[in-house]
């Protein structure tokens, strides 16, 4: 049986895709430095090969036919892994490497490390990005995120890295001046954080608590690490992560006075885009990070998956 697409040159349907993603001719002939002319006679051709009509042709711009939006959604999907498989001969494991995570996975837990990366691979520079919100890697040309959910992300492969907890924390001082024995006892103190967060660690702790009790200090944002210098000079106790603080409670800046911990539904996963997973300088970053999170002693104790880990 022959081929059907060996009549078919691959240059029409780069043609075709692009005017059915763009919605335009004009548009397609820009991304694709072509005329205008050039597209639509590529097109034409593709539709006399195939014997159905494509496109309807509109006043300022095409929109696909039935049979032109079952073609276009493979010709899409087969162009995203072509160009992937590319980019993947292409690239070696060299050049810039960059980063997007929030300010206080970066600043608390990723940032300290990257200095082992950098001695084991120094042909790869590191652009480490912080911000709050849901970066796109595609379009702002980022490599790597490592993001907290529950792991689906369209058009992303997300690989689990470390679970998301949290738990009060404080200055050791602050025990003694408000006399902490049980964890009720922090109803009365002067707390730091979002009011669902202490609410679900009341309930886990067996405490009744109602979230109309507000904290008394909440920071907007992603702000772990300013709520915990208001907690190490003594403001009040603030809620957050064992896993990205414990330089600081293991130099006695802050303390944890209860083993109970909150372990979110989500978790911190690493996170690229599907067509870029052979990427040599991605998957040696991934298969370091992982490997950082494996021999962190607090993401040991804490558990995988959301779940905490079991007795020893």
């Amino acid at each position: 049986m022959s081929d059907p697409l060996a009549s078919l040159p691959l240059s029409a349907f780069r043609v075709f895709e692009a005017a059915a993603r763009l919605r335009s001719f004009t548009r397609a002939a820009a991304e694709l430095g072509m005329t205008q002319a050039a597209v639509s006679w590529q097109v034409k051709a593709l539709e006399r090969r195939l014997g159905q009509t494509l496109f309807r042709r509109l006043p300022r711009e095409v929109s696909p036919t039935a049979a032109g939006e079952r073609l276009a959604r493979a010709a899409t999907e087969a162009m995203t892994v072509l160009r992937g498989a590319v980019a993947d001969l292409s690239e070696t494991a060299s050049g810039v490497l960059a980063i997007t995570t929030i300010q206080t996975l970066a600043g608390q837990w990723l940032a300290p490390r990257l200095g082992r990366f950098q001695l084991s691979h120094p042909e790869i520079a590191l652009r480490l990005d912080t911000w709050p919100g849901l970066r796109d890697l595609v379009r702002e040309n980022l490599d790597v995120a490592i993001r907290s959910g529950a792991g689906q992300w369209e058009g992303m492969e997300a690989v689990w890295m470390m679970p998301s907890v949290y738990t009060p924390l404080c200055a050791p001082a602050f025990l003694l001046n408000h006399n902490i024995r049980e964890p009720g006892d922090l109803l009365n103190a002067p707390r730091i954080g979002e009011p669902e967060w202490w609410g679900r660690w009341f309930d886990l702790a067996g405490v009744e608590s109602t979230l109309e009790e507000e904290s008394d200090l909440v920071f907007t944002a992603d702000v772990q690490v300013y709520e915990m210098a208001s907690a190490m000079s003594g403001q009040g106790v603030a809620m957050g992560s064992p896993i990205f603080f414990q330089r600081e409670i293991g130099a006695g800046l802050l303390v944890q006075p209860f083993d109970i911990v909150a372990h979110n539904t989500s978790g911190h996963y690493v996170v690229y885009p599907e067509e870029r997973r052979r990427s040599p300088k991605i998957t040696l970053f991934r298969d370091w990070l992982l490997a950082e999170a494996q021999a962190d002693p607090m993401v040991r104790k804490l558990g995988v998956r959301g779940q905490p880990a079991a007795p020893s």
